[in-house]
């Protein structure tokens, strides 16, 4: 299985890019992270139309839906999905693993997903009702992905419940 994480937005601090890879590195073969940053919508200088907030979602939408790989199980990070604890993540991961399907995360540019990758969604995740900057929601998936399958594995990094 690969795990997809598909994210509008070019760019990010070397920070962001050393903590995806790092967790990435630690996953195995059989679940690997591949992140594909998806290009932002072109936006102006100053205050934004709700027309064109609207058009930029739905032409990062299109982006984001087109890199999705065939037959791959979609999932939406959206501040109005569900949030999962850990042991529910490794929990999920689990049934991921099991269903041979890859995943793909869906994240959203700064004006958020559009409503045609919510309606493509399997399922909606909610990392938080905080909003976090985009790069810091790859680093925290990548972690908590590796987090996951560690106590899938029974390994010590995860010393939690």
């Amino acid at each position: 299985m690969l795990i997809h994480l598909l994210s509008v937005g070019r760019r990010m601090p070397a920070w962001v890019e050393a903590g995806v890879a790092e967790y990435a590195r630690r996953l195995p073969p059989d679940c690997a992270l591949r992140l594909l940053e998806i290009e932002p919508a072109r936006r102006g200088r100053g205050k934004a139309s709700p027309a064109q907030v609207s058009r930029w979602q739905a032409e990062e939408g299109e982006r984001l839906l087109r890199a999705v790989p065939a037959g791959a199980l979609v999932v939406a990070l959206d501040e109005r999905g569900r949030a999962w604890s850990t042991v529910e993540l490794s929990s999920q991961l689990a049934d991921w693993l099991a269903g041979g399907r890859d995943v793909a995360l869906l994240v959203g540019g700064a004006d958020g997903l559009a409503a045609a990758c919510l309606a493509r969604a399997e399922r909606r995740w909610s990392l938080s009702p905080l909003t976090f900057p985009h790069g810091l929601v790859r680093v925290i998936l990548a972690e908590q992905l590796y987090r996951a399958w560690s106590i899938l594995r029974g390994h010590p990094y995860h010393r939690g419940d």
